[in-house]
């Protein structure tokens, strides 16, 4: 690995570096999964080894503090196990045999399918989780996992924890026998513009804001050679409260709501941004006791460009002539501008000003701010929720036996996680994870976080009447490696 000490990574680097990664290409198409796994584990083992200079490394340059950094760094090397143990299991690659038919209509010859790998991937490390979406988060982690070298951009917000997590992993890769160039770290705002239209990147992984993540979306769409773009950009991620599950929990939901808004200063991706309730509740104002006095003292941002989007937000919501400053409003947004601490700013409205202005108030205010939008009925609600769009999550707050099919079926169509209770900042990491959505959440179907984030750095390859030898292991006739395989339509285990 090449890893840069300057604040640019210069042309001729990134194309020396581009080179390297293109060579480990080759040979990571050859390497049993059973290799990559142990490459996986060694990087996973080497940082929690490190755990202690990383952790401090990170509050330093964060100050998100324990016990969040401790549990994100273990998070992010349990990822890594996870992937090692799905890539040798083997059912993430769908391979499938169709042995020769020539009674079939129409008749066919031997087929046989399985995914491979797209080749050398970047990956954009994200601001507001300095381990597990950055130098060896998910993106990096799903790429190495399905075969593909990765070439990461640091984020300017922690340099420093990115240099010395970068210098870990690839001193543990190495070791562990991955070829040279599996991994680079590059920085600079012109290399990463670079690194998206380079010709050797098959793929890009973003993890940002709506504007500069568009930007390189166009920017990869725009290539002569277009690549796939997997962005996780804006996301407002609605809650919609039942009035029967107000009248039995009214004050536990409230409490959910500020714990969830405000975790993290708020800079979660999965961070409820609008809570819609019937109107005449007084939900805002139950929130706003929850919160007391403490709701006015700052939290650092992780960065003055957060602190900045975070203060514009909140100052556009306040001086919207239809919403009520309920908690914070123009005093967050000046400390926030002058200090770059964010404090808490709870606002209300109704879906009527909504609907009818939803430019102005649908957007993503990313910091400890939440709109509560009060409707009048079930038309109304529903109405809204289209009107907010793709989002990472949508949660759901009703008693049981309520008629709510409605509502489900519209959260289940701008989200792509729909929770029925709970609050939607824990994002587990499974394989039954979603954490994607319809635009502007994402540019892309896919999840960037559990064990079918490999999918996208993976293409379907069939091979025709192939001799055996020359086919992959995975799908020799012998099924050497034992793995799970769709056989002439039948769904077979090892």
């Amino acid at each position: 690995m090449t890893l840069v000490h300057e604040p640019t990574t210069s042309a001729a680097e990134l194309d020396a570096i581009a080179e390297r990664a293109r060579r480990a290409s080759v040979a990571l198409v050859a390497t049993p999964a059973a290799d990559r796994a142990r490459w996986l584990r060694a990087a996973a083992d080497a940082l929690d080894a490190a755990a202690d200079e990383l952790v401090e490394l990170a509050d330093r340059e964060t100050a998100l503090g324990r016990p969040r950094l401790p549990g994100e760094l273990a998070r992010t090397t349990a990822q890594l196990r996870l992937f090692a143990d799905a890539i040798v299991e083997g059912s993430w690659l769908e391979a499938a045999i169709d042995h020769a038919d020539p009674t079939a209509v129409p008749p066919h010859g031997d087929l046989r399918r399985m995914l491979r790998p797209l080749g050398p991937v970047g990956v954009f490390g994200a601001s507001n989780f300095p381990f597990a979406f950055s130098i060896a988060g998910g993106d990096t982690a799903s790429a190495l996992a399905a075969g593909c070298p990765v070439i990461v951009k640091a984020h300017p917000a922690h340099p420093l924890l990115s240099h010395r997590t970068a210098e870990i992993v690839d001193a543990a890769l190495t070791a562990a026998g991955a070829p040279e160039g599996t991994f680079a770290l590059i920085e600079g705002r012109d290399a990463g513009t670079a690194l998206v239209t380079h010709p050797a990147v098959r793929a890009v992984g973003f993890t940002g804001s709506l504007h500069g993540g568009r930007a390189l979306f166009d920017l990869a769409a725009a290539r002569p050679d277009p690549i796939p773009f997997y962005g996780e950009l804006s996301a407002l991620n609605p809650v919609l409260i039942t009035a029967a599950a107000l009248e039995v929990r009214a004050t536990e939901l409230a409490e959910g709501l500020a714990g969830s808004f405000t975790l993290g200063a708020g800079q979660f991706c999965t961070k409820p941004g609008v809570v819609l309730v019937p109107r005449g509740s007084g939900f805002a104002d139950r929130v706003a006791e929850v919160l007391g006095a403490g709701a006015g003292e700052g939290t650092r941002m992780l960065s003055a460009a957060i602190a900045t989007g975070f203060s514009d937000g909140v100052r556009a919501l306040a001086a919207h002539p239809s919403v009520r400053v309920v908690v914070g409003g123009e005093a967050a947004s000046v400390a926030a501008a002058e200090s770059g601490r964010a404090s808490v700013a709870v606002f209300e409205t109704t879906a009527a000003t909504v609907l009818a202005d939803p430019e102005a108030l649908l957007v993503e205010c990313f910091g400890p701010a939440t709109l509560v939008i009060e409707y009048d009925d079930r038309d109304e609600a529903l109405a809204l929720l289209a009107a907010i769009g793709g989002s990472l999550t949508a949660t759901l707050h009703a008693e049981p036996g309520e008629p709510v099919d409605d509502l489900v079926a519209a959260m289940t169509a701008v989200a792509g996680r729909v929770l029925f209770a709970g609050w939607p900042t824990g994002v587990a990491v499974t394989w039954s994870q979603q954490h994607g959505g319809p635009w502007p959440a994402t540019t892309s179907l896919h999840t960037s976080v559990g064990v079918t984030a490999l999918r996208r750095f993976l293409r379907p390859v069939a091979y025709q009447d192939a001799p055996d030898p020359l086919l992959p292991p995975e799908l020799r006739e012998s099924n050497p490696l034992g793995i799970p395989r769709r056989v002439d339509g039948v769904l077979t285990l090892a």
